[in-house]
């Protein structure tokens, strides 16, 4: 695995130590991120990767969301997980990428999460599969202040899934990469 894009890319980053992280592939990663960087996302959103932009990886696995979106300009980043060694190997990626200092990586179930110290400008919902997490997820990262009013917001589901678009967001672009589905969502 390694960083597609910014400044950080062509940096390796280790692969999951657990069969629990499903790591999305990295020519998916990169498209996602070429729509992320290249889109207009209109006035209210603006460029996602300029300011003090602030990203939210609810299922980070071994944080590659996160990462990326720093590479590409994102100002910090927090990631959640419950499992441990997806936070340990996420930690480790953070350290060896040398940004660390940019990320808060915590033990945390995205359907009950911590209040926010700071609401996300991107938010990505990568869950596992076919286990029907993004409503609930997007429902209580919402009451508990960590998606921004002007939001975007990138759901991962397996193709086959249905996917209902969250209250009050429209989803904007969807594409189907393999088995992958990817939703890109404004509030």
């Amino acid at each position: 695995m390694r960083i597609v894009g910014g400044r950080l890319s062509g940096r390796k980053i280790e692969p999951p130590l657990s069969l629990v992280t499903r790591p999305m592939m990295d020519r998916v990663r990169e498209a996602l991120f070429n729509i992320l960087a290249h889109r207009d996302w209109g006035k209210d959103i603006g460029d996602l990767f300029e300011g003090d932009i602030h990203a939210l990886d609810a299922f980070c696995g071994t944080g590659a969301l996160a990462f990326e979106a720093i590479s590409w300009g994102a100002a910090r980043a927090t990631l959640f997980d419950k499992d441990s060694l997806a936070l340990k190997i996420a930690r480790q990626n953070a350290a060896t990428l040398g940004i660390g200092g940019q990320c808060s990586i915590l033990s945390a179930d995205s359907t009950q999460p911590p209040q926010a110290s700071s609401p996300c400008k991107l938010v990505f919902l990568a869950p596992p599969y076919r286990k029907n997490l993004i409503p609930p997820s997007f429902a209580a990262l919402d009451a508990a202040g960590w998606i921004a009013p002007h939001a975007v917001i990138v759901a991962e589901i397996a193709k086959k899934e249905p996917f209902e678009a969250m209250p009050g967001c429209e989803v904007v672009v969807s594409k189907n990469y393999g088995d992958t589905a990817l939703y890109f969502l404004r509030r």
